[in-house]
């Protein structure tokens, strides 16, 4: 039998605030260490002088109390276009990252040093991710998580199929699950068909949602088929959110297994 999980964390979140704060960082949220807020004004800086910002819903994220922030990844840059959103949002970010980021030198220590947790894709260590992450939200504090675990690979960038992690997470700590959409980091970086860094201001959109109803599946010991389809829920929601931001009719959610030309060349 799983032991019980703590207090479910949704309990535990405050009402978030009407009051959004877009140009400066926003009142009332999570205390930073002064190296954290060097790290930050950093990121602030750059994305300042590439972007010109269209940010919206930042009521939907919680000044307070534990929350997963999930994200459409399509493109290296988009995670630090969230990190500056949520940085503005009063919230201290804290990232999954694949190991080999946090060992690159200088920058990695800084990343650890700032709270992210790195994670090695498939390996044993994964499911210490998982539980270092439980913890983080036990203390209140808020974690951001592509749900896909790496940059979509549908063509036109829409989400895709995502992992089972964050649901698991969800369901056994209770957390709400704020979607946050973002479009606009492929006029900085598009390494599919430019690797170099484009300069100048582009625009970028970048929106929270409310929480994704997750209370179906709230209270009981999840199956594999009920993570499959909280997974699925919040990549639903994301997906539509982007298709408002992109005012496009977004397709079926990408399965990147059923998209495999090696494979199907290989069984004819």
């Amino acid at each position: 039998m799983r032991p019980a999980p703590p207090e479910k964390a949704s309990q535990q979140v405050s009402e978030p605030s009407p009051e959004a704060q877009y140009t400066f960082r926003r009142r009332g949220g999570d205390r930073v260490t002064p190296d954290v807020r060097v790290y930050a004004n950093i990121v602030k800086g750059g994305m300042l002088g590439l972007t010109r910002r269209s940010w919206s819903g930042m009521e939907n994220v919680p000044l307070t109390g534990p929350a997963i922030l999930v994200w459409n990844h399509y493109s290296d840059i988009d995670p630090l276009l969230v990190v500056h959103y949520v940085y503005n949002a009063g919230r201290h970010p804290r990232f999954l990252l694949k190991e080999s980021i946090t060992n690159v030198p200088v920058i990695g220590p800084i990343l650890k040093r700032a709270g992210q947790i790195p994670v090695k894709r498939g390996s044993a260590e994964a499911a210490d991710s998982l539980r270092t992450l439980q913890d983080q939200l036990a203390q209140g504090h808020v974690v951001i998580m592509a749900p896909e675990g790496t940059v979509t690979k549908e063509p036109d960038r829409w989400p895709m199929r995502g992992k089972t992690g964050v649901a698991r997470l969800a369901l056994e700590s209770g957390a709400p699950v704020i979607p946050i959409v973002q479009w606009g980091a492929l006029g900085i970086h598009d390494r599919r068909r430019d690797p170099k860094f484009k300069l100048g201001r582009k625009d970028v959109t970048v929106r929270a949602l409310p929480a994704v109803d997750l209370s179906p599946w709230l209270g009981k010991e999840p199956t594999r088929e009920d993570l499959a389809a909280v997974t699925d829920r919040i990549m639903e929601a994301l997906r539509a959110g982007l298709a408002e931001v992109r005012g496009q009719e977004a397709p079926p959610l990408f399965d990147p297994r059923q998209h495999r030309p090696e494979e199907s060349e290989s069984s004819e």
